[in-house]
């Protein structure tokens, strides 16, 4: 976790509840932001980067399946744990069709929950450290995300945080069309007019890096994404 505290959101209406499990939390080394429906939720969520959320079902303004649903259209994989008092199996179920590690029913115990968290916190954190030592072969350029390098024989560029997530998303879909807000709600956490023209900017960029391979390419495809193209030599 790159010696920082793991950082959680829980949304849970309950104030005496919500307030026990942050203080618990915190104490146990988590940086823990409490809100107290979906609609604030996914606010914090969008502006702020977390490694799990833990969310109530019934809440106002937004419930958790919508809120869940939300959350994994910005980031597919995102842990998540649904804290409920609806014990009902066809809610356990659509907790789970919607993308949840764990479903937990009220009461619980919050040991329990404690090693359920450090459990599924420390899974994801071999799969990044797997992820991070990716790299690419881009036409006659290696691109490398964890040094945010992209070399052509002797000549390396160092991208920007952003550029380097965007090339990376394109190079994971290279031939393959990069859904236009995909890329949006990963990257710049949600796909408003304005942002969309920022990506725009960064795309330029990116294509001024890939000129040194004319048969590399990353084409616009109208209104529905980018694919970057590797042309046969």
């Amino acid at each position: 976790m790159e010696n920082r505290k793991p950082k959680i959101l829980i949304c849970e209406d309950d104030p005496n509840l919500g307030m026990v499990l942050k203080n618990y939390l915190e104490l146990n080394d988590y940086d823990v932001i409490l809100e107290r429906d979906g609609r604030l939720g996914l606010a914090a969520f969008q502006r702020e980067k977390f490694d799990i959320c833990l969310l109530d079902v019934m809440m106002p303004n937004m419930d958790g399946f919508t809120l869940a649903e939300e959350i994994r259209n910005v980031d597919p994989d995102m842990p998540l744990f649904f804290l409920s008092a609806k014990t009902m199996k066809e809610d356990i179920i659509k907790g789970y069709n919607l993308g949840a590690d764990d479903y937990i029913t009220k009461p619980f115990d919050s040991d329990v929950l404690l090693h359920k968290i450090k459990a599924i916190l420390k899974r994801n954190e071999e799969l990044h450290k797997e992820e991070a030592n990716v790299e690419y072969d881009l036409g006659k350029y290696h691109f490398n995300p964890r040094l945010r390098q992209l070399g052509i024989d002797k000549d390396v560029q160092t991208l920007s945080p952003k550029e380097n997530e965007l090339l990376k998303m394109l190079a994971e879909y290279k031939n393959d069309l990069l859904p236009r807000e995909k890329a949006l709600k990963k990257i710049w956490g949600s796909d408003t007019y304005f942002n969309g023209r920022s990506m725009d900017v960064y795309i330029a960029k990116l294509r001024k890096y890939l000129k040194g391979d004319e048969n590399l390419e990353i084409v616009n495809i109208h209104g529905n994404g980018f694919r970057l193209v590797e042309k046969e030599a």
